[in-house]
């Protein structure tokens, strides 16, 4: 693994062509409330790219462009959180979505173990280790410990995606799957709205 870290921006030479693994950290759960505070990408190739956000008046606007690019397929674990301080921060709209958690839901319905460290293991034999995950991100400096817990965190979406896409298919839940996928921006509003506690679809 390698990581490079960024303060505010990722470089304008910097690209990602058909899809990029995507994940953040904030201050906190509350998207009204905490501020974000880093954003982590890769393209799969085993390197890190870690956008350290100081100023969230501040647009990144070389990260944007990845965000707002419809061609180019972003995959998250817990893609509702993720896309919606992103578009709570920045007022963007993020389509073309993968999400590695709900993806597992339909996928291993053997098992109610999803979260980012279960799949590592299960379906990768990757060890994991969470420690810094309620740490202070939003600290001046982050520790290397915190660097390598955040680039963990993107490491591995685009080998679990495949290894998910292969039970997808052999079940017959692909096209489920991607509806669910589509449908994430409107729950992303839906949360935003005032509506992140109630099942609208419940009797």
């Amino acid at each position: 693994m390698k990581i490079k870290l960024y303060q505010d921006d990722i470089p304008a030479n910097l690209k990602f062509k058909d899809t990029v693994a995507i994940d953040t950290e904030a201050m906190g759960l509350n998207h009204n409330r905490d501020r974000l505070c880093l954003v982590q990408l890769s393209n799969g190739d085993g390197i890190c790219h870690l956008v350290k956000i100081n100023e969230v008046k501040k647009k990144p606007l070389n990260l944007l462009k990845i965000l707002t690019n419809k061609k180019i397929l972003k995959i998250f674990h817990y893609a509702r959180f993720d896309i919606g301080i992103l578009s709570y921060t920045y007022n963007i709209n993020i389509k073309n979505i993968y999400c590695t958690k709900i993806a597992s839901k339909l996928a291993r319905t053997f098992t109610d173990q999803h979260g980012l460290k279960h799949l590592c293991k299960d379906i990768l034999n990757e060890t994991i280790l969470k420690q810094e995950q309620t740490s202070d991100w939003g600290s001046k400096k982050l520790s290397i410990s915190q660097q390598k817990y955040a680039a963990t965190d993107v490491l591995y979406l685009h080998k679990l995606m495949k290894k998910l896409n292969e039970i997808l298919i052999r079940e017959k839940r692909m096209k489920l799957a991607m509806g669910c996928f589509n449908f994430v921006e409107h729950r992303v509003l839906l949360d935003l709205s005032g509506w992140s506690d109630l099942d609208i679809f419940k009797h």
